[in-house]
């Protein structure tokens, strides 16, 4: 359920920066991207930045709770595509679903229809509340930032989990049970981590251990705590610049629609 980039976070890193004004003050919150390949292990990498208490978004979390039972994209997909996409607890069978729209353009196109709105919404709502609580930074965990190549622009700045192909190919082949032919295959059908590596601001290299992965985790998160300025300075700045009557307008559209 990936596919088309969401308008929502082009709109939220324009909300984010109207705020900065003139006034002399850095950006304070901003939008770092963070992705990586297949078994590169960015969970690692996610696990330690939240450890830290870091304000991570994850896309494919968001895309399946948007379609749980009850929510409104649930009711539209099995308007659309049937009660044959359901498992017997009534939740979405995503591989049935997959099925459908794996040869089929339309299909897909109609899933992402209904699908990417909400999601679009969801992580909007996200990123304003941790702006709003006075975050430093926002991680959004997206696995096709570097593929979309549209997003990054709006990143200050984008991050890569990279392991090398053989420590990729390896790991694969443990963790699913996989023959070498077949983990080549899903390493093949993605972006070579060595094409995103030359795309990304800051790489986390995880072809070591979890301490020497984590060492790199913390040097990172200091390289951008370091780079700001404090929250609430700027928020009186967007305030004073936009106007309180603007911002709360700006804020009940994104929140309620």
């Amino acid at each position: 359920m990936h596919g088309a980039v969401p308008p929502c976070i082009r709109r939220a890193a324009h909300a984010v920066r109207a705020a900065e004004g003139g006034a002399g003050f850095q950006s304070t919150m901003f939008l770092v991207g963070l992705s990586g390949g297949i078994a590169s292990g960015k969970s690692t990498v996610v696990a330690v930045l939240r450890e830290l208490g870091c304000a991570v978004i994850d896309a494919d979390v968001i895309a399946r709770e948007v379609v749980q039972p009850h929510m409104k994209a649930h009711q539209q997909i099995v308007r659309s595509f049937g009660t044959d996409v359901l498992l017997e607890s009534g939740e979405i069978n995503r591989e049935a679903l997959g099925n459908v729209i794996f040869s089929n353009p339309e299909k897909r196109q109609l899933l992402n229809a209904i699908t990417h709105p909400e999601i679009q919404k969801e992580m909007l709502k996200q990123i304003l509340k941790h702006f709003v609580l006075g975050y430093r930074y926002v991680i959004l965990d997206i696995p096709l930032l570097f593929e979309s190549n549209r997003l990054t622009k709006f990143m200050k700045h984008t991050v890569l989990v990279y392991c090398d192909p053989q420590t990729q190919l390896s790991r694969l082949m443990k963790r699913n049970g996989l023959c070498q032919a077949e983990a080549e295959a899903r390493i093949a059908s993605q972006l070579p981590l060595d094409e995103k590596r030359k795309l990304a601001s800051h790489i986390i290299d995880n072809s070591g251990d979890r301490e020497s992965t984590r060492r790199q985790v913390l040097r990172l998160h200091a390289r951008l705590e370091d780079s700001l300025d404090f929250l609430w300075a700027r928020l009186v700045v967007g305030v004073a610049v936009a106007g309180f009557g603007g911002l709360v307008y700006l804020l009940l559209q994104r929140f309620v629609s």
